[in-house]
């Protein structure tokens, strides 16, 4: 099995205060200190950059922003553009998070943008995919993941979407607290990889680093991250307390020691 770092990314979405933010941030630089054998990020609202930025210094830990617009500037009201997410010291931006797809208009061709304008400004694409409850029961799942898959790498070569980091996200499984069994998260993995190759070649896609999302808990982490191609997790509600995020993060490590 090709060893790839694991990372552990938390989604705070729309929560914590610049205070809340600083605290939880703290908790965790403090854990993950100088590094790991597993890499950690946190995706806080933006007003909270600054302060998160600060709490995590002298510490390993990524800071991610929670979406982009493809300009670096003009008439974008609301938007934050890639040069404006480095300015505010982003390493990682996730974008077609399901949540922005569904509720805000995004597209597979505005997904597909956002990717290329990260890689220019060298910050790293979490990539969203996943399907809904509909999706699935009508075996949809795989058309409807590598399809979205096709339309956010199409353009780009192997050479400059090595830094994409992909996370399947399945639709029925965000805040719900059902979670894909993990024998079927890596039958999914496993398929996105393949897709990877066919588009870029086997040596680029042995190196995409593919996390699982969906409801994942201090619980069930060690049983997800067992699976040969889920290579770290995407984490929503169970990062926004030290209590649940260092535990799965600590899962991490264990897979890149095992």
């Amino acid at each position: 099995m090709t060893k790839r770092t694991p990372l552990i990314a938390g989604n705070w979405k729309l929560n914590k205060t610049i205070d809340e933010s600083k605290a939880l941030a703290g908790a965790i630089a403090a854990h993950v200190g100088a590094g790991l054998a597993c890499e950690a990020v946190v995706g806080p609202v933006a007003t909270s950059f600054a302060a998160v930025k600060q709490s995590l210094e002298g510490s390993a830990v990524g800071l991610a922003a929670q979406n982009t617009h493809w300009e670096d500037s003009g008439a974008w009201t609301g938007e934050l553009s890639p040069t404006l997410l480095v300015d505010a010291g982003c390493g990682y931006c996730i974008i077609g998070h399901s949540e922005r797809r569904q509720f805000f208009g995004e597209t597979d061709e505005g997904v597909r943008k956002k990717v290329g304008a990260l890689l220019v400004h060298k910050v790293v694409p979490i990539l969203c995919v996943g399907e809904s409850l509909e999706q699935r029961e009508a075996g949809k799942t795989l058309d409807v993941v590598l399809g979205q898959i096709d339309a956010a790498t199409e353009g780009y070569d192997a050479v400059a979407l090595a830094p994409l980091v992909v996370a399947y996200e399945p639709i029925w499984a965000i805040g719900t607290g059902l979670t894909a069994k993990a024998e079927d998260a890596q039958e999914v993995h496993a398929a996105i990889r393949g897709r990877l190759a066919e588009l870029k070649g086997q040596s680029w896609a042995d190196s995409v680093r593919i996390l699982y999302g969906g409801s994942v808990k201090p619980s069930n982490a060690d049983e997800l991250l067992s699976q040969p191609d889920v290579d770290g997790a995407l984490v929503g509600g169970a990062s926004l307390t030290p209590d649940n995020f260092i535990p799965i993060i600590d899962a991490g490590v264990r897979r890149a020691e095992s």
